[in-house]
């Protein structure tokens, strides 16, 4: 079955771009990038893919277990906005243009000097050089980058201005994962793209690992009243528990309105926020958002936009500040 489905994702591939993409390349000009091109295609259908399945799967729970009516389904859209510019390849793209050259520059400057690459392969012959352990090992090790680099965006002036963004949704959805500003989401995919490659990711685990992230990530912020239980909360990190994270004044700023800092910052898996102490189970489905939104005395009615193009303004004048605070 699954043999099938990936011949007729390749057959799909290879016929939306011989129509369509390659000859539009070539009017273009830009022949020479066929072979991003051709990998932006198998992007492109997997984010068509993953948003197809999360219309059937996510959105009929978040009809029937819903935490919170929806009162601003203008949020909710321009929160879809943000997962079809991520999800279709967009984003991808962007890093293969910048990061492939880069890395062949650095790979040949390492091969000059000796330089062997880390192979995860060859720590445990007969079990790391399994598919699926290879597989579960590169998970574990890139989520525990994720939540360092989750966790340096609330604690970091700049750059909690920019991820701000991202907690102002306060009526949390299945789209919500990509409302983030786009430096912020470069930046991170930048960076993971680089330790992917450090520890010697194949390019079709990579797909997966994304893959398989990102769909999680998507049902953490759905609109659903579910949990997974005592044990099964630390084990993955459920709609209930990252909510925790996103809850007004208790979640991403827990001490004081305004202050950086929070809890439950795991991406995938809530191991590292107890390992680190930053863990916080809750029985509650708490109200997200950011307290200083609230009017006053106890926020302070500040606007994060009601656009795309308004919040991605706000957020760099919001980093802008807040770097301008510190240098001086």
């Amino acid at each position: 079955m699954i043999d099938k489905l990936v011949e007729l994702f390749a057959l799909a591939q290879g016929w939306l771009f011989q129509g369509a993409v390659e000859p539009l390349m070539h009017y273009a000009g830009l022949g020479e990038f066929t072979e991003a091109a051709f990998e932006g295609t198998e992007w492109f259908l997997i984010g068509v893919c993953e948003l197809v399945v999360l219309w059937i799967v996510l959105r009929p729970l978040e009809f029937f277990i819903p935490v919170h009516g929806f009162t601003d389904r203008r949020a909710r859209w321009n929160d879809f906005v943000y997962t079809m510019i991520h999800r279709l390849g967009a984003f991808s793209i962007l890093i293969f243009f910048v990061l492939d050259p880069l890395g062949d520059h650095i790979a040949g400057l390492l091969h000059l000097e000796g330089f062997k690459p880390f192979n995860l392969d060859d720590l445990w012959p007969g079990v790391t050089d399994q598919p699926v352990i290879t597989f579960l090992i590169y998970l574990v090790v890139l989520d525990f980058f994720d939540y360092w680099y989750h966790r340096a965006e609330h604690h970091v002036g700049w750059w909690w201005g920019l991820h701000a963004l991202h907690h102002s949704q306060r009526n949390m959805n299945l789209w919500s994962d990509n409302r983030n500003h786009l430096v912020d989401d470069f930046l991170r995919d930048m960076v993971m793209a680089v330790i992917a490659l450090f520890i010697g990711v194949p390019p079709a685990q990579f797909v997966l690992l994304v893959v398989v992230s990102r769909m999680l990530q998507s049902l953490q912020h759905a609109n659903v009243r579910i949990h997974f239980g005592a044990l099964g909360e630390r084990l993955l990190v459920s709609p209930r528990y990252h909510r925790s994270h996103h809850a007004i004044g208790s979640g991403h700023e827990s001490h004081g309105a305004g202050s950086l800092g929070g809890h439950n910052f795991a991406v995938l898996f809530p191991v590292w926020d107890i390992v680190f102490r930053t863990a916080r189970f809750s029985k509650t489905f708490e109200q997200t958002g950011i307290r200083d939104q609230l009017p006053q005395p106890v926020g302070s009615n500040r606007n994060y936009g009601n656009g795309f193009l308004e919040q991605q303004w706000l957020g760099l004048k919001r980093a802008a500040a807040s770097a301008r605070r510190h240098s001086s």
